[in-house]
């Protein structure tokens, strides 16, 4: 029996991927654990029209990101914070303040996930700080920390 996999199994199929089985395997498991379903004409149009769908917001997403990244190009943000003599912050500087700074000076809603801090700022200065705006779309922005 041809089975289209709509999950995957390891060992035995991907995703999409249509497959010859034994018929007692198909119908015993693979179909009513939900892993699977017959392979007819209108179930393989119906998950090619799937994947077009897919695809289509994969590339929207993909040119969001893009214009997320050129709009964060253009920006440079500042954030005041309490600091000592020797340029030391109280406290620390961490992606949600700058996520938060973010969406009330420049009002970019950016998640504070996808901006990478190895570790919190601690100290005065200019940094330019990555941010992961997608699958494969990477962008940077800007941050000034001066003396509140």
């Amino acid at each position: 029996m041809k089975v289209i996999f709509i999950k995957e199994l390891s060992g035995k199929g991907r995703t999409r991927e249509i497959k010859n089985v034994k018929d007692g395997y198909a119908r015993n498991f693979l179909i009513p654990s939900g892993y699977a379903i017959p392979a007819t004409d209108q179930n393989i149009k119906m998950i090619k029209e799937k994947e077009i769908i897919e695809n289509r917001k994969k590339e929207n997403r993909k040119k969001m990101a893009l214009d997320t990244k050129k709009a964060l190009s253009n920006v440079s943000l500042t954030i005041t914070a309490k600091a000592g003599q020797d340029d030391k912050l109280f406290g620390a500087i961490t992606s949600e303040i700058i996520s938060e700074e973010l969406k009330n000076q420049v009002k970019i809603d950016i998640d504070k996930h996808q901006i990478v801090l190895d570790e919190p700022i601690k100290k005065l200065g200019r940094y330019k700080i990555p941010v992961k705006l997608g699958d494969e779309v990477e962008g940077e922005i800007k941050v000034w920390i001066v003396r509140g």
